[in-house]
């Protein structure tokens, strides 16, 4: 599965109906991250409760345990959970307790260019404890899928992304508790474009209640990450949602604004670098090409001779699947 060419939502289904032949398990929540700040973006996921799904992020968020920013493992359960350090563990447990919820595998997808998802599986009592057997299984699907997750997302940048038409502001206000109080008027068809909905049902703002429990993480101190992520909306559009209290000199009683915007030229060709698998050098190229240089300028910017320029530049071409300088600019700026 992870070697077809296949977008990264289906891929994930596909796993997740396959995944539960070999481990079992009676929920999930599975979230693409954006790599650099690691805030969950796109989720796919079944709970309980779709109605508690602001309560079950914001509690995921502010807990330390087993959070998938800090864990050192590629899987851990919650058996062998590590609470340590800020944020309220136990609220989590109960939680998850008040499901019937005994275990918990949490899945890290991470590689040297970034945390490209995390996977957390959940079972109750009839389906018992994860077992080690189950859990080396678990990490035997670390590396593929993560190299099939960052590679559909780098296969997104070979599509136009032509700058989605808007009248005004796209955002939602969300009570502390991460309850939607307003949103304007175009929010509603991103989120669809975001979280389908099934039938005529109004999207659920899954992307917006992460961003929003990151910025609870932060205020609580169980993490330092921005509260901002980088979302695929469709053919090669990329949106950035960020989350600010409305007052902030409020504390945290204020509302929660989370803004939707067209992902910005230096963060769109970050993510671009980092889903291609550029190296360091091979990024700073890259930003130098986009600046206009030609072979001679960014040779001498990088202090390199112009023959270890075209040696860059030929392995950006092979990464990326650029054929020359100027696809690979049209692809850069979503042309």
């Amino acid at each position: 599965m992870c070697r077809d060419v296949i977008a990264e939502r289906p891929l994930r289904v596909a796993l997740v109906e396959e995944l539960r032949y070999s481990v079992p398990f009676d929920w999930y929540a599975w979230l693409l991250t954006d790599p650099e700040t690691e805030v969950g973006s796109a989720p796919l996921a079944d709970v309980p409760e779709l109605a508690d799904l602001p309560r079950l992020i914001r509690c995921k968020y502010l807990t330390a345990l087993n959070r998938w920013t800090t864990t050192a493992a590629s899987v851990v359960t919650l058996q062998t959970a590590d609470g340590s350090g800020p944020g309220d563990s136990l609220v989590w447990r109960e939680v998850l307790a008040g499901y019937g919820v005994v275990d918990v595998a949490s899945l890290v997808f991470r590689d040297a260019h970034g945390c490209w998802a995390w996977l957390d599986l959940w079972r109750s009592e009839a389906a018992g404890r994860f077992t080690q057997h189950e859990v080396a299984r678990l990490k035997g699907l670390g590396a593929p899928v993560t190299e099939a997750l960052r590679r559909a997302q780098g296969r997104t940048f070979n599509d136009a992304a032509p700058v989605p038409l808007r009248r005004g502001p796209v955002a939602l206000i969300l009570a502390p508790g991460l309850e939607v109080r307003a949103q304007t008027a175009e929010t509603e068809q991103y989120l669809r474009a975001l979280v389908p909905p099934d039938g005529a049902g109004r999207p659920v703002p899954a992307a917006a209640y992460n961003v929003a429990a990151q910025l609870l993480a932060v205020e609580a101190g169980v993490d330092d990450h921005p509260p901002s992520a980088r979302v695929h909306l469709h053919g090669g559009v990329w949106l950035t949602l960020r989350a600010g209290r409305v007052d902030a000199s409020g504390g945290p009683d204020q509302d929660i604004a989370v803004t939707i915007e067209p992902t910005s030229p230096a963060e769109r060709r970050s993510l671009f670098a980092r889903s291609h698998a550029l190296s360091p050098r091979e990024t700073m190229l890259l930003d130098q090409l986009v600046q206009g240089g030609d072979t001679r300028t960014m040779a001498d910017a990088l202090f390199v001779s112009e023959h270890t320029v075209q040696d860059h530049l030929k392995s950006i071409f092979a990464k990326t699947g650029a054929r020359s300088r100027r696809v690979l600019l049209a692809r850069l700026a979503g042309s």
